[in-house]
């Protein structure tokens, strides 16, 4: 690999600043188009993740990038005022995805560490500048949390591995594949095409192809099938929530997947930063139902025929007994075993990842 393919995918920065603006890479069209989408309010940030501008972790970074713009809007807010604003834009932006805990996390986060914290009654300009230290905190300790994850999956795959993906794991993956490059490892790579936004064909298939890699896509359909022909040796997704039982939810399709890893004897992982604190169980997390008309469509373009209805739960719940291991960024469990992740020391991590 040359310096320029370690320096990592388009979409491991999908996020900027310029000026007084955000601009998010329009994950819609990519990598057809490079096309960024500019957000000159908290509002605007809002809209462009419930329009799909950005998914799966580029959600936390749009988030946290429209929270430093709303301490920006609350510069001239007085104490107490200030903080309210910011705890609206923050209360926005969770609304805006409810199954992928990426929003609510970073909000919380920089929520704690400001207006709902030592900041509570401090003036808008002194609230602006802890926001936005805030949000590039929280950034630093993602990027440092998934190359630990990464480094503990690498660690479920053998050298020659042939891996199935579904859907864009993003950081997650980009992170696993760096560090089973370290470690010598040879892989290639088959992955699902993710209907309706063709994320695994798109997002998944062009990251991979810029690390050097020339993976095969297959439709969601085929997965079976493909198992079945042995096309691969592990399925390796990510999760948007690992409830405290050890359910993966994750984008829809990855329960068939589970399921046909299953019949065919192929392991099943899922990578997860850490399991949700707040979920307990399954029916503590909230499944996004989207606008049915999106599956009628692809890339804009109509699919089906008219005068017929869609049905789009974006995600799906994976039960534990499909699960082979779930990764986090402190080791690999069994999915019975994922609250471990919380209460275990650093040596017994070091154990539990071997």
């Amino acid at each position: 690999m040359s310096t320029a393919d370690r320096a990592g995918p388009v979409l491991a920065d999908s996020v900027r600043f310029a000026g007084d603006a955000v601009e998010i890479l329009d994950r819609r069209v990519y990598p057809f188009e490079v096309r960024w989408v500019r957000c000159a309010t908290t509002e605007d940030v809002a809209v462009a993740i419930e329009r799909m501008v950005t998914q799966s972790s580029g959600t936390l970074f749009a988030a946290t990038a429209g929270m430093t713009l709303a301490g920006r809007e609350a510069r001239h807010a007085g104490p107490g005022e200030a903080a309210e604003l910011l705890r609206a834009a923050g209360r926005r932006l969770v609304a805006t995805r409810p199954t992928n805990n990426h929003i609510r996390d970073a909000v919380h986060g920089i929520l704690a560490a400001t207006a709902d914290g030592p900041l509570a009654d401090a003036p808008g300009e002194e609230l602006a500048e802890a926001v936005a230290a805030a949000a590039s905190a929280h950034e630093a300790a993602y990027h440092a949390r998934s190359d630990a994850l990464g480094r503990h999956a690498a660690t479920l795959l053998a050298d020659g591995a042939r891996v199935l993906t579904h859907c864009w794991a993003d950081a997650y993956l980009i992170a696993t594949v760096r560090a089973a490059e370290d470690a010598g490892l040879r892989l290639s790579f088959v992955c699902t095409e993710t209907r309706p936004y063709l994320q695994g064909a798109r997002l998944t298939a062009a990251a991979l192809v810029e690390m050097g890699y020339r993976p095969t896509v297959i439709t969601d359909g085929m997965v079976a099938a493909a198992l079945a022909d042995g096309l691969a040796d592990v399925a390796l997704v990510a999760a948007d929530r690992v409830t405290m039982d050890g359910h993966v939810v994750n984008k829809v399709g990855t329960l068939g997947v589970a399921l046909a890893a299953r019949e065919f004897g192929v392991p099943f992982h899922a990578l997860v930063q850490a399991p949700d604190p707040q979920a307990p169980r399954l029916e503590d997390v909230v499944i996004e139902h989207r606008d049915g008309d999106e599956v009628l469509h692809v890339l804009g373009v109509r699919s089906a025929a008219e005068g017929t209805r869609g049905f789009y739960p974006a995600f799906d719940a994976t039960p534990p007994r499909l699960v082979t291991r779930i990764v986090t960024e402190r080791g690999v469990y069994e999915p019975s075993q994922v609250a471990r992740h919380f209460d275990e020391s650093p040596e017994e991590q070091e154990r539990t990842a071997r």
